[in-house]
């Protein structure tokens, strides 16, 4: 069972920035891509960033665009979201996710990105 470990939420202003990270360590099956999903409360599930492990490409929803961005370290199977000139509209609780090429995807247990003056 591959386990994947969330890092890096907390409280933040307006304006300022926080650096998540997500790690799939032991992991025995390769990576197709990963990715960081959001909720907030009242609100559905939306897909934040992804990237794809082989290629590099990295999606982003409109939102975010210019202000986060999505990396990976392929050796060390993680991926990180480095989150700038956040809003409150930024609120949420934030899921990792990876999908694999033999088996079916996994989620982090989610890390609170808070956004507050």
């Amino acid at each position: 069972q591959v386990q994947l470990v969330e890092s890096g939420g907390g409280l933040v202003q307006p304006g300022g920035s926080l650096r998540l990270s997500c790690a799939a360590p032991g992991s025995c099956f390769s990576i197709r891509a990963m990715g960081w999903y959001r909720q907030a409360p009242g609100k559905e599930r939306e897909l934040v960033a992804v990237i794809r492990w082989a290629g590099g490409n990295a999606d982003y929803v409109d939102s975010v665009k210019g202000r986060y961005t999505i990396s990976r370290d392929n050796a060390k199977n993680t991926v990180s979201l480095q989150m700038n000139s956040l809003k409150p509209e930024d609120t949420a609780v934030y899921y990792c996710n990876v999908q694999f090429l033999e088996r079916s995807e996994l989620w982090g247990q989610g890390t609170q990105v808070t956004v507050s003056s």
